[in-house]
């Protein structure tokens, strides 16, 4: 279970991660050059539209940041958790849940994004 902790932690810091050269590092050692990110605003497949979706949350929500919201549950290469975004040791702006399907490699191949709560349109 700490493999997979350490793994969506992972995930999460590419999500963190402003330094466009940075992040696509991190993106090669979590996501597979093949995978699909798919969430209600976006379904990509492949790192360069994964880098895409990443750069545009960043952009919609600067210095913000995604922190894990609790315990990681996995099993047979799935995993599900719930992240938050918000001021750093503030509270949460946007609260997801995402399920992550890893491959043999573990890598993440698959990523199905679910928002709780989102900010009101303004």
């Amino acid at each position: 279970m700490s493999d997979v902790r350490h793994l969506v932690e992972q995930y999460l810091a590419v999500w963190n991660e402003t330094d466009p050269t940075a992040r696509r590092r991190l993106i090669g050692e979590v996501f597979a050059a093949d995978g699909r990110y798919t969430d209600p605003l976006a379904d990509v497949r492949g790192a360069d539209a994964f880098d895409a979706v990443v750069g545009a949350a960043q952009a919609q929500f600067p210095g913000l940041v995604f922190t894990l919201g609790g315990a990681v549950d996995a099993h047979h290469g799935i995993a599900r958790f719930t992240w938050e975004l918000g001021p750093a040791g503030g509270d949460a702006l946007v609260v997801g849940f995402d399920v992550a399907v890893t491959g043999a490699d573990g890598l993440i191949h698959s990523v199905l994004g679910f928002l709780d709560k989102v900010p009101a349109a303004g």
